[in-house]
């Protein structure tokens, strides 16, 4: 991650995911509240969406993993060099391990989904302790670095174990829109504030940052503030196109149904009004 590219990727990877489980959890939710109460199952959509979701988590972690450790200047699956005794490349097995905890979130909610053996709330739990894994890990990311550095990465930190413990609370309190749209908005802030974390310590162009300066770890702050917003205004926008759309299609859906009664009923005393006619 010690470059720009390093920081948007995974950035991407978080915003790609809060707008997924934005959209996925607005229609979930127009579907609970739509429906009778005595009919709680979902429809068979809403498991293919959690198998693509499970797909893509297993799928991007092991691509993390492999990036990590088999880049031109990576590990290559070497841990520890007895030879020169000493560690190879921890930041990368760090990384690594990141990855792997999601790709385990990731088969959770597979298996979740592919079979009721499976206690509800394992790919909450999962998920949450792949948040939790992250964040500890960045902790111990940040000694012996320059103080903005440090200070812009541990600010990250808020969004990472916010995250973990929203999706905890997620196991024991199930389909909780609040939470789920509080997990997809802190996925946003998380994605955006690694594209932050690259533009500031590795700025694509422009003049580099003065890492040791107060005035800008004060600025930063302040930044990480108006990412919050933003993240809470996306949740918010996203949330209302989509339900505007839903209920716009489901209105036509519900007018031709209303409209095809309609011409049946007619029709049908059409055809009653004949037969009275030919009896007399």
């Amino acid at each position: 991650m010690a470059n720009f590219g390093g920081h948007a990727i995974p950035g991407s990877f978080f915003l790609l995911l809060g707008f997924w489980l934005t959209v996925k959890h607005i229609l979930q939710h127009h579907w609970r509240t739509s429906q009778p109460k005595a009919r709680r199952v979902m429809p068979s959509l809403f498991r293919k969406l959690d198998y693509i979701e499970g797909g893509c988590l297993i799928f991007g972690s092991f691509v993390g993993v492999m990036v990590e450790q088999f880049v031109v200047d990576g590990p290559h699956a070497r841990l520890y060099d007895t030879e020169n005794k000493w560690w190879v490349k921890l930041m990368n097995w760090q990384h690594s391990t990141m990855y792997l905890f999601f790709g385990i979130s990731g088969i959770a909610l597979v298996a979740g989904t592919a079979s009721k053996q499976v206690p509800a709330g394992v790919d909450r739990l999962a998920l949450s302790l792949a948040l939790f894994v992250e964040g500890f890990l960045f902790h111990y990311h940040l000694h012996n670095r320059p103080p903005l550095d440090a200070h812009i990465h541990s600010l990250l930190l808020f969004a990472v174990f916010s995250g973990s413990a929203s999706t905890m609370l997620e196991v024991f309190k199930r389909d909780n829109i609040v939470l789920e749209l509080l997990r997809a908005g802190l996925f946003f802030l998380q994605g955006s504030w690694f594209y932050q974390i690259g533009f500031v310590l590795y700025p694509p162009s422009g003049p580099q940052w003065d890492l040791t300066l107060h005035d800008n770890m004060m600025f930063i702050t302040m930044c990480f503030c108006w990412h919050i917003a933003v993240a809470m205004l996306l949740v918010a926008g996203i949330s209302s196109a989509v339900l505007f759309t839903v209920k716009r299609f489901s209105g036509r859906g519900q007018d031709m149904e209303i409209g095809m009664r309609i011409t049946s009923s007619k029709s049908n005393s059409q055809k009653a009004l004949l037969e009275e006619s030919d009896e007399e």
